[in-house]
């Protein structure tokens, strides 16, 4: 018997090590026996949130209204940018180093013989831990798809997926019913399931209709309506009025917001919420690097939108802030996603491309970003006032558009959770 490790990071360089001889068999029973040895169950209201893109931000405006009321919030969100201890936070605190490797050793003394992948590890040590935490409300971020995802042993009282697009094709399946059937997994008979896209892949109502579950369909069991000043919820039985825009910006706000209400108007009895804590809920919630506008000049917008369909909203928010001379993007990605289709919608908005390798085997190189966008940029007679140049990491990017960019521009950071992650980390250490 090794003798574990006593540190954080210590400890996740293990389950690291380990994770790379454990083969990806994508089956839930390891998981599960491992939970029902560890007696691991939940004794609060669950609510478990999927989907292509949303699914943080969700949660993320779940917790914020949920703690103005006065509860217990435990949160499980992935992934993190600058320290593990932002996957697990408990009434709005993040764990500390010591509370999780108090959980690591639960599950490492009921695992057996039973491997374990780093996420299927880490997921079941920091249910753990909120199930320990004599919580009010469990809020749990499903990783990739949801039927086979470790946080999907667990049954839900309320299960979300926000949004259906392609993303993750290796994994989940190459159309939007394919992966819709994916992320209805989390669904449970006869518990509510709500679907906050507008247009639902068949294969997930046809899953919740055969198992009983109690779906909510946006448009049909719940809706928003909203002007410029404000905007209105309107459930099954439960209106709200007169709601301030959720600090997070952009345009597909309002259906994670409607959502959010959704699964609080099911959970109305066990955890009540008045209007005054929804309103200063969506106000005051936070998430980093989501369409995230940092104080100062220039203006830096740090986005991890990564496939095509949040670069479509990132660039209508880039279109909806006002004018800029020029706009330069940060910009890496990995090789597996459908990179032109993340690029394309940019293109009109971004005059210079710092682009950059990213710390993962799976980065996209530099040299075939550069063909990809020198295909797309448009011709405006901008000549000599267009750009693309190659960095070695997401910080040198950054360094490089920070000293380009006149006090008037701004300086988009988008791609993949690493290239927000590495200028996230560039700018904490250059401010100490």
């Amino acid at each position: 018997m090794h003798t574990l490790p006593t540190t954080l990071p210590d400890w996740l360089a293990l389950l690291e090590s380990r994770h790379a001889e454990v083969h990806i068999n994508m089956g839930l029973d390891r998981v599960r026996a491992v939970k029902e040895a560890m007696g691991l169950k939940f004794d609060c209201p669950v609510i478990m949130v999927a989907g292509t893109n949303g699914k943080g931000s969700t949660c993320a405006m779940l917790e914020s209204i949920l703690l103005r009321a006065g509860y217990k919030v435990g949160l499980y969100i992935k992934p993190h940018f600058l320290d593990f201890n932002e996957r697990a936070r408990i009434g709005g605190d993040l764990a500390t180093d010591g509370q999780l490797i108090d959980a690591f050793n639960a599950v490492e003394a009921k695992r057996g013989a039973i491997d374990l992948t780093y996420f299927e590890f880490t997921t079941l040590a920091i249910m753990h831990l909120l199930a320990a935490s004599k919580l009010d409300v469990a809020i749990l971020e499903v990783g990739l798809g949801g039927r086979l995802d470790a946080v999907n042993v667990v049954d839900a009282d309320v299960a979300i997926v926000t949004s259906v697009d392609i993303d993750h094709t290796d994994f989940l399946g190459t159309t939007r019913e394919e992966i819709g059937f994916e992320k209805a997994g989390i669904f449970r008979p006869g518990k509510a399931a709500i679907c906050s896209d507008p247009v639902p892949p068949a294969s997930l109502v046809a899953h919740a209709e055969a198992i009983g579950a109690d779906l909510w369909l946006l448009g049909r069991d719940f809706n928003y309506a909203g002007d410029k000043q404000q905007w209105n919820y309107g459930g099954r039985s439960q209106r709200r009025n007169s709601l301030a825009y959720p600090s997070l910006r952009g345009a597909n706000q309002l259906l994670n917001a409607s959502a959010a209400l959704a699964a609080l108007e099911v959970l109305k009895l066990e955890l009540p919420v008045g209007a005054q804590e929804v309103r200063t809920g969506l106000v005051v919630v936070e998430l980093p690097g989501r369409f995230q506008v940092l104080p100062g000049r220039p203006t830096v917008i740090l986005d991890v939108a990564h496939n095509p369909h949040a670069a479509s909203a990132l660039a209508q928010n880039l279109g909806n802030m006002g004018f800029h001379p020029y706009t330069y993007a940060v910009f890496g990605v990995m090789q597996d996603k459908d990179i032109a289709g993340v690029i394309a919608p940019m293109a009109q908005y971004v005059d210079h491309w710092c682009i950059a390798e990213l710390p993962s085997p799976r980065s996209a190189h530099t040299d075939e970003l550069t063909a990809i966008i020198d295909g797309l940029m448009p011709e405006d007679g901008k000549p000599g006032e267009r750009s693309v140049t190659a960095f070695a990491d997401p910080a040198k990017a950054f360094a490089n558009a920070m000293s380009r960019a006149g006090e008037n521009d701004r300086i988009v950071v988008f791609g993949s959770f690493y290239t927000v992650a590495g200028v996230m980390a560039a700018r904490k250490s250059s401010s100490h």
